[in-house]
């Protein structure tokens, strides 16, 4: 099943961000089977990164769960929130 994961920031929390986020990426690119998609999200500006929207495979909430907690952005306490949903793709045509 689908979950998406969606993790937003601290507020002043850029720099541990971007010191965490090659550990972040090697962390995904070692589980790529499982991601349907995965990126940033931005500020209104357009380029501030605020967060991160994964959506990915697990086989129960649980493994999600255990997965975002496991993240280097998480351990590094980076988030002010972490919201986990089942997700079911309808279009384009699944």
């Amino acid at each position: 099943m689908a979950f998406i994961i969606e993790c937003l920031d601290k507020p002043g929390s850029l720099d541990i961000r971007l010191s965490t986020r090659p550990a972040h990426l090697a962390y995904i690119e070692a589980r790529i089977d499982k991601v349907v998609v995965a990126g940033p999200i931005f500020a209104e500006d357009g380029s501030t990164p605020i967060g991160s929207l994964l959506i990915m495979n697990f086989d129960s909430k649980a493994d999600a769960e255990a997965f975002a907690a496991e993240d280097p952005y998480a351990k590094a306490g980076l988030f002010a929130s972490v919201t986990i949903r089942p997700w079911r793709k309808v279009f384009p045509a699944a």
